[in-house]
């Protein structure tokens, strides 16, 4: 039956967030009052999120409806020891702030995908967008699906019209009031998780359907097992690191940021605030380990049979299940609205995210570069809610949240990261490179196949599982260590061919390495860039111009002379 009191109380819960998104989206009116809104103003509030704002909405986005019910999920099925993802996410915000931060903060991009337009032209970069597009909509499914679960528990409503709901309270704000709306709903919500889930952990702990959790240490500690399940555990964290790093739902925050100091400073304190936020999470999954199911009233097949752990179909539902039946009614309210509010903080990054890196790098830059700020943001809307739409098909079709977490930040990995490094760090990378890469990098970690999407492995590596379908050798790692290689490789391999005059200008035919079209030189069309990509721009041709025999460069001098 529906609890009716509940439906009440999560919808009173809704209208303040909504209300204080439409308040908050106001702020980029009146910012622009007079003039018409622009790019820079909807998708990063006009570079002017300070560095309080900016931890609490860098940490909120982070620790999202997935971040509570995944991690409390993984210590249930194996123990602390298997819930990798919030050290993993917690190290890629501090690694990020370091390696990213300030250098992409103080070159004024707008989005992620900037430096790949700029360095390798705006066709190639935007193949960038692919994989990024899949992380932000496999994060936004798992957050969904986390907030879905935990209605139908508690509220005893319909798991697929929650997620809906819950999807378009998200997008509506997000729709209407761009990054300050998001900001600032963000600061409310993390106020609420934190709240709610210390009020949860207590009151789940005194009841006396739990053993002692210091009296069985050891089996909520968990263990890895062998050697191949150890290669597995170092796969897998080595890819919440890395991969957590090329995010624009992080670099969003990085580049609204005021300065470049500030943009380091909410990396390094928003990883801190991660691993605080993990614990309350983490004594759930704790709790629910030692729990004895049969002395509760959960009957998990609904027959009246009890069980004494849940069902391995049901584990993505921990945290409402301590909700629901370890605590008392008002105080499940509580710890549903902690989880609500986890699940917009989320949700709405990650759809703004993509739809800022549609309509700027792929509309604006790629199939339109002459269109208007305001076609800008009509399209970034529009893209918000397909975005949004996607993500909420995908939350209603794949139950692990857990594994959810996992796939989004794959392709991420094995992709994006080699790539962002290289355009950063490495100054003789070029379009040749980025490609072999990118094509090596994909066809790799697609020949390991992945069960969650019931995709066949091609290639069977080495302690490969044929039951259950595993791949326990490191392949996702193995597969960004060769993309990087790639890239490097090619990169030098056709820089010195091109160099030596082994092959002539005219077969440089993707137009990077000696044969520059004019286009290439000119300056962005699109004026919200910061001077500094400008300067970046130009430092580039010079520096290839260095290269091209002398009878080219009397065509490309002038032009950069003038």
């Amino acid at each position: 039956m529906i609890d009716y009191v509940g439906v009440i109380a999560i919808i009173l819960f809704y209208l303040v967030i909504l209300f204080i998104g439409v308040w908050a989206g106001r702020k980029t009116n009146k910012a622009k009052q007079g003039i018409g809104e622009q790019t820079e103003e909807v998708m990063l509030a006009g570079r002017n999120i300070g560095t309080l704002v900016g931890i609490f909405t860098m940490t909120a986005t982070w620790v999202g409806g997935a971040y509570i019910n995944g991690t409390a999920e993984a210590l249930y099925n194996g123990g602390l020891v298997r819930c990798q993802a919030p050290i993993g996410y917690a190290l890629s915000l501090v690694l990020g702030g370091v390696l990213f931060a300030r250098k992409m903060r103080d070159e004024g991009y707008i989005t992620m995908l900037d430096p790949f337009q700029i360095k390798y032209g705006q066709r190639v970069g935007g193949l960038m967008f692919f994989p990024a597009l899949l992380g932000e909509i496999f994060w936004s499914a798992a957050i969904l699906s986390a907030l879905g679960a935990t209605l139908s528990v508690i509220l005893n409503i319909n798991m697929t019209v929650s997620v809906i709901i819950s999807a378009l309270i998200a997008v509506f704000y997000t729709f209407t009031g761009g990054l300050y709306a998001v900001a600032y709903t963000d600061v409310v919500q993390l106020f609420c998780i934190f709240i709610g889930l210390w009020v949860c952990v207590p009151a789940a702990l005194l009841q006396d359907k739990t053993t002692d959790l210091s009296r069985n240490v050891g089996d909520w500690i968990g263990e890895i097992g062998g050697f191949r399940e150890k290669s597995l555990w170092v796969d897998r964290m080595l890819l919440l690191v890395f991969g957590g790093i090329p995010w624009q739902v992080y670099f969003q925050r990085v580049l609204s940021s005021k300065t470049s100091s500030g943009a380091q400073k909410l990396s390094f304190v928003a990883g801190i605030g991660c691993i605080m936020m993990a614990i309350p999470p983490a004594l759930i999954g704790a709790i629910a380990r030692n729990t004895d199911w049969r002395l509760t009233e959960y009957s998990p097949w609904g027959n009246g049979t009890k069980s004494q752990h849940i069902p391995a179909d049901q584990t993505n539902m921990v945290v409402p299940l301590v909700f629901q039946y370890l605590t008392p009614k008002w105080v499940s309210f509580i710890g549903l609205g902690a989880v609500s509010a986890a699940v917009m903080s989320s949700a709405d990054s990650s759809v703004l995210s993509a739809a800022s890196m549609f309509a700027h790098n792929i509309w604006k830059l790629t199939i339109h570069p002459h269109a208007s700020e305001r076609e800008v943001i009509v399209v970034m809307r529009f893209s918000i809610i397909v975005v949004g739409g996607l993500a909420t098909v995908m939350a209603l079709t794949i139950n692990s949240i857990y594994g959810l977490w996992y796939l989004c930040a794959d392709l991420v990995y094995v992709i994006l990261f080699p790539q962002l490094l290289l355009v950063m760090y490495f100054k003789r990378s070029n379009t040749y490179g980025s490609l072999c890469g990118y094509a090596v990098g994909l066809l790799l970690r697609l020949s390991g196949g992945e069960p969650l999407l019931h995709f066949p492995a091609i290639i069977h590596y080495p302690m490969y599982d044929a039951e259950t379908g595993t791949q326990y050798f490191p392949f996702k790692t193995m597969s960004m260590v060769a993309s990087l290689y790639c890239c490097v490789a090619t990169s030098l391999t056709t820089l010195y061919l091109f160099k030596s005059g082994i092959l002539s200008p005219e077969y440089d035919v993707l137009n990077c390495v000696v044969n520059i079209p004019a286009e290439r030189i000119a300056l962005p069309t699109d004026t919200s860039f910061n001077v500094n990509c400008e300067t970046l721009m130009l430092q580039k041709i010079r520096s290839e111009n260095s290269l091209v025999p002398n009878s080219s460069k009397e065509t490309f001098l002038p032009m950069l002379s003038s």
